[in-house]
């Protein structure tokens, strides 16, 4: 079986380069504040969280 993959270039216009950078910037902050909270939990009451 023979694995192959692909390379994809992808041109933003500036209307969705804006739009790109709102939704990453978002994603970033909820990633990061869920972070926070496992870290916290972990850290105060050895509790694991999924």
């Amino acid at each position: 079986m023979t694995k192959r993959a692909y390379k994809y270039r992808f041109y933003p216009t500036l209307e969705q380069a804006e739009l790109l950078a709102k939704t990453f910037g978002c994603i970033r902050l909820v990633y990061n504040t869920v972070l926070h909270w496992r870290t916290d939990a972990f850290h105060k009451e050895q509790q694991k969280i999924g």
